[in-house]
């Protein structure tokens, strides 16, 4: 199996293909939340992207670029965000936020409500297989 640099052009593409194949199939997010991105220190281009994270159609949606109408902003390391949102560990982002490494604008109340999300078994599934294609 293919291995790509998280939020790269080509992980995002993967990621976008997996979350297709499940489709329909996961619990819906019970939380709707329209986050805008700022990952730092990148080890590829130009060392920080611009993604968003969306909840709002009842599945979690990441994609480069900033999106309108979001609630917040979060401003974070690449090693954190991979930490976050690929390995599923939100200890490091409750350690980094603690260590202010993580910068929070607008609406934090949106932010710790994901936190009380438990993932169902399709949403697992999900997950591992990004972890599978994550270098």
């Amino acid at each position: 199996m293919a291995t790509y640099p998280f939020l790269s052009d080509e992980w995002i593409a993967a990621a976008k293909e997996i979350r297709a194949k499940y489709e329909g199939e996961a619990q819906a997010v019970p939380h709707q939340v329209k986050m805008n991105l700022v990952v730092t220190d990148v080890p590829f281009g130009s060392g920080s992207i611009d993604a968003h994270m969306d909840t709002s159609s009842g599945g979690l949606e990441l994609d480069l670029g900033h999106m309108e109408g979001s609630e917040l902003k979060v401003t974070l390391d690449y090693q954190t965000a991979k930490s976050i949102l690929v390995e599923g560990n939100p200890q490091a982002g409750m350690q980094a936020f603690m260590a202010g490494k993580i910068k929070v604008e607008g609406d934090m109340a949106k932010l710790m409500m994901l936190q009380t999300v438990t993932p169902d078994a399709t949403t697992q599934k999900v997950a591992q297989e990004l972890k599978d294609i994550t270098e």
